[in-house]
């Protein structure tokens, strides 16, 4: 499928953030084929339909954190602090970008975002399983 990301590249973006899954602005502009920039003013444009729950802007200590974990000091010129999105913003961003990409995009990502929680929930014999008969 044209336009798909790979399941490892969206894997490798989903951070852990208040409670939430989420996938960094940055990181889905990224995705998506468009500049962070552009990404923030469809949003902008369209608040409404991103609720607290949707979309989380990060604190600095959580920002300072991130760059900590990933062991740099510069976040590419960001000016301000980066946004979060949850599976729900996720899924309204395809509805507000007017790309063609964004929905084969969003369904990579969900397929992804599913079978996280699928893994996280597996009681430990299957994964254990799973860990020994895929090594």
């Amino acid at each position: 499928m044209s336009g798909s990301v790979p399941a490892e590249r969206i894997e490798r973006v989903i951070l852990f953030i208040r409670s939430h899954k989420v996938i960094l602005d940055k990181d889905l502009a990224a995705m998506y084929g468009v500049s962070t920039r552009d990404l923030n003013k469809a949003v902008s444009r369209n608040i409404e339909r991103f609720p607290d729950d949707f979309m989380i802007q990060l604190t600095q200590s959580e920002f300072n954190n991130l760059k900590f974990q990933f062991g740099t000091s510069s976040w590419g010129g960001a000016r301000k602090l980066p946004e979060a999105f949850t599976q729900q913003g996720i899924a309204m961003l395809s509805g507000i970008l007017r790309i063609k990409k964004a929905i084969q995009v969003n369904i990579a990502i969900m397929r992804a975002l599913v079978a996280a929680v699928q893994w996280a929930v597996l009681p430990l014999g299957p994964r254990l399983t799973h860990n020994l008969t895929h090594t």
